[in-house]
């Protein structure tokens, strides 16, 4: 890594998109990628699609030698598709690129402004689909910084989602990453996962010694589509993501404060799991085989009974006009932020 406070001039970083029938979208993503002049190389993987992604990808090349497409027959998720790509790069840093998003220009300059870290991660827009008309014309408001690096604890209280709240888990951060770090430990992602599989990582390094430093300025854009593939995810998605968490718990370095909070956290996802579980063994079996699934343990029943209670009673609200669906805005950011002292 470089030296503490030299800001990075040459090519340094590879960006991987892991992108499945994204050839609507895959284009845009690879232009900001390419126009940063910390990236050495742009790998995007074709995770087996429908369309046209692999064609569109490799016509997205700006002839600077940077960009390479692999395509995969079979799909195998997005850490496989990852992990490929991170096999087959070299540069000493990887920064992940969902194939629907985009770099906001300089974004890498704010975070190689300083080497204080092995995970480096920045604030994300989250623009409405149709609020992104022209992706090339979005600017950010200019953040301060405010650094801060994450523990453990911190971290995995930060992926704790709360009811009728936007999501904003911090496992959505998309940071530059040391490769040096990664091989050190011997991280990948989870290949069994394809829900949570970010957080997982995440998770991993920190608790590996990872100094995460994470800024408030914002160089990523994230495009909120209600067709996204992040929000399809199956039931036994859940399951495997609790059952992640289960296997983090096993290291004994944790102090006791982050093994509860990782079981806070394991708590939540395994209840959403066994609601989701109980609705598909209704529609499958019908509610004989799901009421026989909530009685067959009280770690079944309550979460069950609290989650439909809680849908039903949103619904009545609904119905008598107390409450609607929260709307999503046009454009969010993930991380509370202010602008520098003197600034509006």
């Amino acid at each position: 890594m470089q030296s503490r406070g030299e800001l990075v001039t040459e090519p340094e970083v590879c960006v991987i998109i892991a992108a499945r029938n994204a050839a609507r979208t895959i284009a845009v993503a690879i232009a900001s990628a390419l126009r940063e002049p910390e990236v050495g190389e742009v790998v995007v993987v074709d995770d087996a699609s429908t369309d046209d992604t692999a064609k569109v990808a490799r016509a997205a090349d700006d002839g600077s030698g940077r960009l390479s497409v692999i395509r995969l027959d079979v799909n195998g998720g997005p850490s496989f598709a990852r992990n490929a790509a991170i096999a087959s790069s070299k540069s000493p840093f990887i920064s992940i690129l969902d194939a629907d998003d985009f770099f906001l220009e300089g974004r890498f300059r704010e975070l190689f402004a300083s080497a204080d870290w092995d995970f480096a991660a920045d604030n994300i827009m989250m623009i409405r689909d149709d609020a992104a008309t022209d992706v090339s014309k979005i600017t950010a408001p200019r953040f301060s910084a405010d650094p801060e690096f994450l523990d453990f604890e911190r971290f995995i209280e930060g992926n704790i989602s709360s009811r009728r709240v936007q999501r904003g888990e911090l496992g959505f951060l998309k940071p530059v990453i040391s490769r040096a770090f990664l091989d050190r430990h011997g991280l990948r992602y989870d290949e069994n996962l394809r829900l949570g599989e970010d957080y997982e990582l995440y998770a991993r390094a920190v608790a590996c010694g990872a100094r995460f430093k994470v800024i408030r300025s914002c160089g990523y854009g994230a495009i909120v589509r209600a067709d996204s593939l992040s929000g399809q995810h199956k039931t036994q998605d859940l399951k495997r993501l609790a059952d992640a968490d289960l296997a983090l718990l096993a290291i004994d370095s944790l102090p006791e404060g982050s093994k509860a909070m990782l079981r806070k956290h394991e708590r939540q996802v395994r209840d959403k799991y066994r609601l989701r579980n109980f609705l598909d063994v209704k529609n499958e079996k019908g509610l004989t085989a799901a009421a026989a699934y909530a009685l067959a343990s009280q770690s079944n029943l309550i979460p069950i009974v609290r989650g439909v209670a809680a849908d039903k009673l949103d619904a009545l609200f609904r119905r008598a006009g107390f409450g609607s669906k929260q709307p999503v805005p046009p454009r969010r950011f993930l991380m509370a932020a202010t602008s520098p002292v003197g600034e509006a």
